[in-house]
């Protein structure tokens, strides 16, 4: 699996979906934080992998549900993809740990 894993995974939903937005990553970094909030004892890590061909339309609410899972045994990975602009320092989180930046 791994990596190639993922790609192929990938490879085959562009087939199936149709991407559109609003692109809101909120809801899913909440579910995701809410399951890894039930395992604290180490038996678990979660791993999002979310990968994105857009701009994130509730940047606010998104910044705000990765701060509060930075304590959860969990870790969120954003890929950009396609010809938007993909720059880390537009969510102002760019180099902190766990705390939201301008």
């Amino acid at each position: 699996c791994g990596i190639a894993g993922v790609l192929e995974a990938y490879q085959r939903s562009l087939r199936r979906v149709q991407l559109y937005g609003p692109t809101n990553f909120a809801p899913v970094v909440n579910h995701v934080a809410r399951s890894a909030a039930t395992v604290l004892d180490g038996s678990q890590y979660f791993v999002l992998l979310i990968i994105t061909d857009g701009v994130i339309s509730d940047m606010a609410q998104t910044k705000e549900a990765i701060v509060n899972a930075a304590k959860l045994p969990m870790s969120i990975i954003i890929v950009g993809v396609g010809q938007a602009e993909f720059d880390g320092k537009i969510w102002g989180l760019a180099g902190t740990r766990g705390k939201a930046g301008g």
